[in-house]
């Protein structure tokens, strides 16, 4: 950096005729321009400046270094201006990385983010397991539930909910239940993380711990979509994300259960590798999945885990 500023007091020095026409432009004192001169003089072994009382003007071989300089000037003028373009229109690829049931809530937002950063390409892995962002090449992932601390960087999303619901088909074979106690006793399609083997549990206000251990379970699996699959076809209660549900809720295919009963909240976050400076295309697509998905205002970054 010494040799820079060094450089540039020259070519300012060169252009003005004066150290104090260079100091003006440089917002520096004209003692400081010399002493830079002096200096690349001095590390050069060649004398750059013809010196009187009045102004310098330049020998031989600072003519020759100026040309160089100034390309080289030019050059960096124009780095800086295309980085300033890149941070205004990002482009490039962003590996993102979310649960397989995302693409419900992400796929139909894309359109817009294409639109506003047609750049930025994206590559999408969909995975249920819990992946190290870093060893595995991902630039953010969108993951559900509690952080621990770490060295990620998280900021929260939604939060959205869970609702019970079953097929009509099924309310017509075992009734509507209008209380906890009457739900306990229908059959039940569970969820079963594929991380830990442990079945989610249905938190449901007024019952500790998990209300779906009360119910006949018929069916568990590790994959969302098949539970929303199993719950369709009339094979039992389920509790599932209301984005999962939205669709067979509005067309009739499933219907809520205990719809008064407060609904319990659920909680994605965006995740990414905090060792490092989140580039263009990083930084927009966190700002806008922040602004876009659940329609909710996000929290501050701050330092999370989730490998």
């Amino acid at each position: 950096m010494d040799s820079i500023t060094a450089l540039l007091a020259f070519v300012r020095t060169a252009e003005a005729a004066s150290f104090v026409g260079a100091a003006r432009s440089l917002g520096l004192s004209p003692s400081t321009v010399g002493k830079r001169v002096a200096r690349l003089e001095q590390d050069l072994g060649v004398r750059l400046f013809q010196r009187t009382t009045r102004r310098v003007r330049l020998t031989d071989e600072g003519e020759v270094l100026l040309q160089r300089c100034k390309r080289a000037l030019d050059e960096l003028s124009e780095a800086r201006a295309d980085l300033s373009q890149r941070q205004q229109s990002p482009s490039g690829l962003l590996r993102v990385g979310l649960p397989t049931i995302g693409y419900r809530f992400l796929l139909p937002l894309l359109p817009l983010f294409r639109q506003r950063y047609p750049g930025v390409q994206l590559e999408l892995d969909f995975n249920d397991r819990l992946v190290d962002v870093v060893s595995e090449g991902l630039d953010v992932v969108i993951r559900s539930g509690e952080l621990a601390d770490s060295s990620l960087m998280a900021r929260r999303l939604g939060p959205f909910h869970f609702v019970l619901c079953a097929a009509p088909v099924h309310l017509h074979a075992h009734g509507r239940p209008a209380t906890l106690a009457q739900l306990a006793t229908q059959p039940a399609v569970r969820f079963r993380f594929p991380t830990t083997g442990k079945l989610q549990a249905w938190s449901l206000p007024g019952h500790d711990g998990d209300a779906g251990a009360a119910l006949d379970t018929v069916m568990t699996c590790n994959n969302m979509e098949a539970l929303l699959a199993a719950a369709i076809g009339g094979m039992g209660v389920a509790w599932m994300p209301d984005f999962l549900a939205a669709e067979a809720l509005a067309d009739g295919r499933l219907q809520e259960l205990l719809p008064d009963q407060p609904r319990q909240p659920g909680q994605f976050s965006l995740l990414w590798p905090g060792n490092r400076q989140p580039n263009a295309r990083l930084r927009v697509f966190i700002d806008f999945m922040a602004e876009q998905l659940f329609a909710a205002p996000a929290a501050p970054a701050q330092r999370r885990s989730h490998r």
